[in-house]
């Protein structure tokens, strides 16, 4: 039984972290650019959550949508702001400018918020149920139902929608989708605020439980780079599955060794995939990324 609760606890973290990983491929194949602010952006869209509770004094999946337009609206921001100039320059110059929105980030939050953990309401509410035997979280429950809409409608919407195939058009061959019509520019900016919008509901399924700081945006890029290292570089079912390895570590594999050695056990289950499939797990191409 306490195995089955672990599970639980480590699927809903994942999918958390599936929900990260996935905004950043999805801008990384649009621009082949690393986007280093994402982890910020998860960190912003939890103290949005933080901000607004007293204001909107209802369960986190009220909240839920004005997060997703504010966090949209924010990673319009960047792209405007960070990307676009830069975009003919040499790629380290938008790695530079992402580093640079995510200091400016941490450090407008920690002017805003202090540097004290806080707490986003939970997504329904704090109960624990009773399902055969097993006492689970609400809101573990709440985050895996969550997390698992929001990754099925993105993809209904790459896979089923006009928008998503110049969205994959773009991310596939920009130059050839400029010349057969797409506009390609507008197609970058919704792929930077579609990221946006997956880091901040990530950032409000996690504030509850986790917890959320002006500094937590760097262990959660670092997440998001080795889930997508692990699944493949520009694979989405890659990122989400490498994000659900990594939650399977630090909730699982800390359960029966220590947290330091379950994160000792990530890093070389990272290394054995660099070196026997470089790939990653779902062996796309390499592509020369910024």
């Amino acid at each position: 039984m306490a195995a089955l609760q672990l599970l639980v606890n480590g699927v809903a973290l994942g999918a958390a972290y599936a929900l990260v990983a996935l905004g950043f491929v999805l801008v990384l194949n649009a621009t082949s650019a690393v986007n280093f602010a994402q982890g910020d952006l998860v960190m912003a869209g939890g103290l949005l959550a933080v901000a607004a509770a007293p204001l909107i004094p209802l369960p986190g999946i009220v909240l839920l949508p004005v997060v997703l337009v504010l966090m949209a609206a924010l990673g319009l921001l960047l792209a405007l702001a960070a990307y676009l100039p830069l975009r003919r320059r040499p790629p380290v110059s938008v790695f530079i400018s992402t580093i640079a929105v995510g200091i400016i980030l941490q450090n407008g939050a920690a002017i805003l918020f202090g540097p004290e953990p806080r707490a986003a309401p939970p997504l329904f509410g704090d109960d624990t149920l009773h399902i055969a035997g097993l006492a689970v979280p609400e809101q573990s429950l709440a985050i895996v139902a969550v997390a698992g809409l929001l990754i099925g409608a993105q993809q209904w919407v790459f896979a089923r929608t006009q928008l998503g195939r110049r969205l994959r058009a773009t991310a596939q061959d920009p130059e050839m989708a400029r010349a057969c019509g797409v506009p390609v520019t507008a197609m970058i900016l919704v792929t930077f605020a579609i990221g946006a919008a997956c880091a901040g509901a990530a950032g409000l399924l996690l504030a509850n439980r986790y917890f959320v700081t002006p500094t937590s945006g760097g262990d959660l890029i670092l997440k998001a780079y080795i889930a997508v290292t692990v699944g493949g570089w520009g694979s989405v079912p890659g990122a989400v599955v490498g994000a659900l390895l990594i939650a399977l570590f630090e909730v699982g594999v800390s359960s029966v060794l220590s947290y330091p050695a379950a994160l000792g056990a990530l890093y070389l289950t990272l290394l054995a995939i660099l070196v026997l499939r470089p790939q990653g797990l779902f062996g796309e191409a390499v592509r020369r990324r910024g």
